[in-house]
């Protein structure tokens, strides 16, 4: 079993979270449970999910029948944007707080509806009553997270955002870090599009990995959170042995420059 739950980063409230999280966007409710009990054998300590995902229930059942602590694993999950903000967001999160038992990281999922800054406080009272351990946004650019500091309230912890060698937010990344917040990748292996990437494939072989484990320790080596989604027990193992190298320099800035602004969802810069 790998040990990816060693790794991990700590937030600006000094909460600690697994570096490699298991996504489960597109995972239905029924084939979650499984796949959840499979990473957490596999040595996976935080898991990723979302309202929107449909999925938390079959989340929730893995993790009380798995026997591991509940303390010793990391759950994020994410508020779908709210009409009203404030309220309505209180009441979205008891619900998944229901379906999940506990929820420590807790995001508004995109900066989407006129009430988001209601949102974000609702989301920075849940953390100042301990109802969880921090808050963040998903999805939030330059201009989002500038929005909550010129309102003067307390920055994210965390902004997950889609990030790989071909969509390299290098200046979001460079901002969040002066704010203290953590960047945190999802969608890292591109959905599986860009694998066969030429350079990608020549430093798989160089380093003795596959593309997958390649493109996640880009992320790492960025010093940030990475979510990577697998179905498959295999796959979970595979993406979670990214501990045990480093890709050099001048590897790092040749993948840098595989920059094409490339999403495999929507983009986020054309929300005002």
């Amino acid at each position: 079993m790998n040990d990816v739950s060693s790794e991990k980063i700590k937030l600006r409230n000094g909460t600690e979270v697994p570096v490699l999280g298991l996504g489960t966007f597109k995972i239905s409710n029924e084939d979650v449970y499984q796949i959840v009990l499979d990473a957490l054998a596999a040595g996976y300590r935080h898991i990723d999910t979302a309202a929107y995902y449909g999925n938390e229930e079959g989340i929730g059942r893995a993790l009380r029948d798995s026997q591991i602590p509940r303390e010793e694993i990391f759950i994020t999950s994410k508020v779908w944007y709210t009409e009203d903000g404030y309220e309505e967001t209180r009441k979205a999160f008891e619900k998944s707080e229901k379906l999940l038992g506990k929820i420590d990281l807790y995001l508004i999922h995109w900066p989407r509806g006129k009430n988001r800054l209601e949102m974000w406080r609702a989301l920075t009272d849940l953390e100042g009553e301990g109802r969880i351990k921090a808050a963040g946004v998903s999805n939030y650019m330059e201009k989002h997270l500038q929005e909550i500091a010129q309102n003067n309230l307390p920055m994210p912890a965390v902004d997950q955002i889609e990030f790989s060698p071909f969509l390299y937010k290098k200046e979001l990344l460079a901002y969040c870090k002066s704010k203290a917040i953590v960047l945190e990748a999802y969608s890292p292996l591109t959905r599986g599009t860009r694998l066969d990437d030429p350079l990608v494939k020549e430093l798989a072989a160089k380093y003795q990995k596959s593309p997958a484990q390649i493109l996640l320790r880009w992320v790492i080596q960025k010093d940030m959170l990475v979510i990577a989604k697998s179905a498959h027990k295999e796959r979970m193992q595979e993406n979670a042995a990214v501990f045990d190298f480093e890709i050099s320099a001048e590897d790092l800035q040749r993948l840098d420059a595989r920059n094409e602004d490339y999403h495999t969802t929507w983009n986020p810069e054309e929300i005002e």
